[in-house]
């Protein structure tokens, strides 16, 4: 972690004196990754916040927890649920490699390109058209390009990045 901040702390005793001690306070934002012990999880979050730390971002374990937290004034995340759902997800489908989800209707996914779509050029494989998908990179081994052209032709080896509808991804993925 260090080497992504100036500071960064980690701590057994929570209480408001050991973060006071260790210039919690001073901090721009807070990670509090205290699932299990809801009370410590709560009583720390607020003591942060308290101590006027800008931005607090809390784990949640239950959407109990997360009401809690997010009432205090925290950004709450849900790490296990978010990595089960993302599983999930995969699981379910072998077509694509991996997925962001930006709202619930609207998603960018990494689909190795079929078999029947090499050879053919981005425009005669009518994504956009039959789909209503926009092929936003193509990546090869190293290599990922961000200026799709509609006569690039799809290679052995290409994975389409995609953004859409997850009900068009959806199509496009299961007729594939």
């Amino acid at each position: 972690m260090r080497q992504y901040t100036d500071c960064a702390f980690v701590a057994d005793n929570l209480s408001s004196d050991t973060l006071k001690e260790i210039g919690i306070q001073n901090c721009d934002v807070v990670i509090i990754c205290i699932g299990e012990k809801v009370d410590v999880s709560v009583l720390t979050t607020m003591s942060v916040i308290e101590m006027g730390v800008p931005r607090v971002i809390a784990k949640a374990l239950s959407p109990e927890q997360g009401a809690v937290l997010s009432k205090l004034g925290a950004e709450v995340v849900y790490p296990e649920r978010d990595m089960a759902l993302r599983l999930g997800k995969k699981l379910l489908s072998n077509n694509f490699l991996e997925y962001v989800s930006l709202c619930n209707q609207v998603e960018i996914r990494q689909i190795e390109v079929p078999n029947h779509l090499i050879g053919k050029s981005i425009e005669e494989t009518e994504i956009r058209q039959k789909y209503r998908l926009n092929i936003i990179a193509i990546e090869n081994g190293d290599e990922t390009n961000i200026e799709v052209m509609p006569e690039y032709r799809l290679r052995q080896g290409d994975i389409i990045v995609v953004i859409g509808k997850v009900d068009n991804i959806d199509v496009f993925v299961n007729e594939v």
